[in-house]
Parts: structure tokens; C-alpha cells; sequence
């Protein structure tokens, strides 16, 4: 009888290194502990650890980029974000164009209770107010700010309010994904949009029920952000790209060689760059530093179409190989013209319609062209030369990217 609990004893021991990977480290060292040793994590090898941070001994040999941009342009360090706050509130003073309590109810449950928390009593009354609308207020509070600061917030009305304009916004507490209050906002709305309306006739211009209430909201809790302690700065960017990212890793090492003495930038893939902050400077000054440094960056080719606008974007590296192209509008007319016939004379004919319809074919404006785009200048003249319309061009870019000559991505939106 106490084969098998023993068995069972050696079987769970044998696998405890198996069932260990997915252990937590505090739960590792209590096993260690209870085993009698310590604990070996077959996931840790000193070596791959040492490799995840390799600097390249030189630059690379990369050809010149497209575009000289500071690296502050390009990229942005990853520690620093923003964090969105949301809010519910009112906007008073409106001249009769807020919300309709029949069909807003929840503004005048609003009214009711910022009435009653300010010592207000409305039982047994109806509000009629028509001069107050139900808003969501939302802003972003930006990295590093500390009690006491202000951000700008937006105002958008969630009734049937007409417009905004005139109004100020109430005192409305502003949370975070956490639920906890970060802001309060209050203050004159401003509002761009406007509506004129007769009794015949309405005319609006913008968007009159959304505005912004700037610097509006006063910051009441910081976020913590240990960005002084950071040894491993990590940048992100903008538009990933490989080259790009050598070309700021090398930047950066040439800087910190002269300046430090070390290289202390690496290339991790097409859109991050880490970097070790030297240990006689401080973080901020170090990426005030390094945050001007002007890098070649380089971007893919590509062509942007919006067809239901008819914006069209070409990329300063976009080719095409040699092609003829044909474009046309094709018109087609179709002329009914009955005629009408006698029959003979003494005869006993009735007179008769007989149909007769006209066709034709035309193509106006059709034309040959040859497109050789080595560059975007002779590209957008030569689809120039063919006197097309927006509509047109995209049709032709199209069809040049089906016969595989379009040498770049193409992007339809």
C-alpha cells in the first residue's frame, strides 16, 4: 500500500523542473526551499541574456536616406504616454438650445441632482430648463504633469441639444480606466461651429454640438512615472522601417562614442530602438542629448488612394516600368426617331409607326500615352500628358499595378 504514494512521490519530483516553467519566481524559490537546494530555471542561460543587448561594432553601410529628420521627429520614447480620462457633465447658459427633457430625461436627472448637492431642494417640481444639455467631456493628460497643472478637454453633447455655443461647462470630475479621478474640468465652452435657422430655411456650418474648453480641466492626481530610474531607453517609430532604424542606432553610436566613450544603441527590429543610458548622466539629459541628432530616415514606396474623395498620394520612391496605357471615356448615344408610313395609294393600307433607331459609338479624348516613371517628377507628368481626372488616374494605377508594372505598395482607403 505505500508503494504507490511513494511511486507517485518520485514521479512528481522527477517532474518538478517540467512543472516548474510556468511557476512565478517567489514560487520557484519556495520550491527550491522545500526541496533542500536550489532552484535551476532551464529558461535562464546567461549567455541569450547577454545576446538580447548586442551593439554592432561599426556602422552599417547603408545607402543615403530620402529625408534629413531630427530623431525627436521620427521616433518617440516608449515610456512616455498619454493616459485618457472620460467624464460625465453639464453645460449651462445655453440661449434655448439645449437639451429637451421629454426626450433627454437624463438631463433633468442631471439637474436634480447637481441641484440637491448644492443644498437645492427640487421634490415635487419639473424642471422645463431648455438652456442646459447632458456632455461627455474627455481629454488626454499628458506624461509627467503633476498636481496642479492644466489640460485642454472637448465637450460633446450625448442629447438632442442644438449647439453649444454660449455655454460653460459645470464642474465634472474626470476618470481614468482605473475608475479613480485624475482631473476636474469647468469653464467656457468654445465652439467653431454655428447654426442659423428660419422659418423656411436652416444653414450650419461645423459641427455646433462638440467643442473645447482650453486649458479646462486642472490635473488633482499624478501619474507615477519612473522615467529618472530607467537604464534601458527604448525608442518607437513613427513609421517602421529598417533602415531607419540602423541609420538611428548608428547615429546614436557615433555620438556616444565621442561623447561617453561606448556605443549604447542597438536596432531590436523594424520599429524599436534600445538604448543604455551611460551612468554619468541623467535620463532626461542624456535623451535632450541624443533627441537632436539628425538621421537620414528612409520610407517604402507607396501610393495612397482615397476613392471617395479622390485624393491620390505617390511616394517619392515610386516607379514604374515602361507600359502603354489607352484611357477614354467611351460614349455611347441611342436616337429613336420612328418614322411614319403612308400606304399606297387606292390600297387599302392603314398608316403605320415604324421604329428607326440611331447608334453611336464615340470616344472622345482617348489617347496612347507611354509611362516610364524612374521618378516621381516625369511619373506625375507623364499621367499629366493624358489629361485624365482624379478618377481616372486611379483607375490607371490600378490597372498598372494588375500588370505587376506599379514597382510599390498600393493602398486603397
Amino acid at each position: 500500500m505505500r508503494r504507490g504514494p511513494a511511486l507517485l512521490l518520485a514521479v512528481v519530483l522527477g517532474l518538478q523542473p517540467a512543472l516548474a516553467d510556468g511557476l512565478t519566481p517567489k514560487q520557484k524559490r519556495d520550491l527550491a526551499g522545500q526541496n533542500g537546494g536550489a532552484f535551476v530555471d532551464p529558461e535562464y542561460d546567461p549567455a541569450t541574456t547577454s545576446r538580447m543587448f548586442r551593439v554592432s561594432n561599426g556602422p552599417s553601410s547603408l545607402p543615403p536616406g530620402q529625408v534629413a529628420s531630427r530623431i525627436k521627429d521620427i521616433a518617440q520614447l516608449q515610456a512616455s504616454r498619454d493616459n485618457q480620462l472620460v467624464g460625465y457633465g453639464l453645460v449651462i447658459g445655453l440661449a434655448g438650445s439645449g437639451d429637451s427633457l421629454r426626450n433627454s430625461p437624463f438631463t433633468e436627472q442631471s439637474i436634480r441632482a447637481m441641484l440637491e448637492n448644492l443644498g437645492i431642494a427640487t421634490e415635487g417640481g419639473s424642471a422645463r430648463a431648455k438652456n442646459v444639455a447632458a456632455v461627455i467631456v474627455t481629454a488626454n493628460m499628458p506624461p509627467y504633469v503633476q498636481s496642479g497643472a492644466r489640460i485642454d478637454i472637448d465637450v460633446s453633447s450625448m442629447g438632442d441639444a442644438t449647439s453649444l455655443a454660449g455655454g460653460t461647462l459645470v464642474m465634472t470630475p474626470l476618470k481614468a480606466a482605473d475608475g479613480e479621478i485624475y482631473a476636474v474640468g469647468q469653464g467656457s465652452v468654445i465652439v467653431s461651429g454655428f447654426t442659423a435657422q428660419g422659418d423656411a430655411e436652416k444653414l450650419t456650418q461645423g459641427v455646433p454640438t462638440a467643442g473645447r474648453v482650453p486649458n479646462g480641466a486642472i490635473v488633482e492626481r499624478t501619474v507615477r512615472a519612473e522615467f529618472e530610474d530607467q537604464s534601458l531607453l527604448t525608442l518607437q517609430l513613427r513609421n517602421p522601417d529598417f533602415s531607419t532604424a540602423v541609420r538611428i542606432a548608428d547615429a546614436i553610436n557615433g555620438y556616444t562614442s565621442q561623447r561617453f566613450g561606448m556605443r549604447v544603441a542597438a536596432e531590436r527590429d523594424a520599429r524599436t530602438v534600445q538604448i543604455r543610458r551611460p551612468k554619468n548622466v541623467s535620463a532626461a539629459r542624456f535623451y535632450a542629448e541624443i533627441e537632436n541628432l539628425v538621421v537620414e530616415s528612409d520610407t517604402p514606396a507607396r501610393v495612397v488612394i482615397d476613392e471617395r474623395t479622390g485624393t491620390i498620394v505617390i511616394g517619392n520612391e515610386v516607379k514604374i516600368s515602361r507600359v502603354a496605357i489607352s484611357h477614354g471615356t467611351l460614349t455611347v448615344r441611342i436616337t429613336e426617331q420612328p418614322k411614319v408610313v403612308q400606304p399606297e395609294p387606292f390600297s387599302k393600307g392603314v398608316t403605320a409607326e415604324e421604329p428607326f433607331t440611331t447608334i453611336e459609338a464615340t470616344r472622345p479624348d482617348a489617347r496612347v500615352a507611354v509611362l516610364d516613371g524612374p521618378n516621381l517628377e516625369t511619373l506625375v507628368s507623364g499621367l499629366n500628358r493624358l489629361g485624365v481626372k482624379p478618377d481616372g488616374i486611379i483607375a490607371i494605377l490600378q490597372g498598372i499595378k494588375s500588370a505587376g508594372a506599379l514597382q510599390a505598395d498600393l493602398v486603397l482607403q
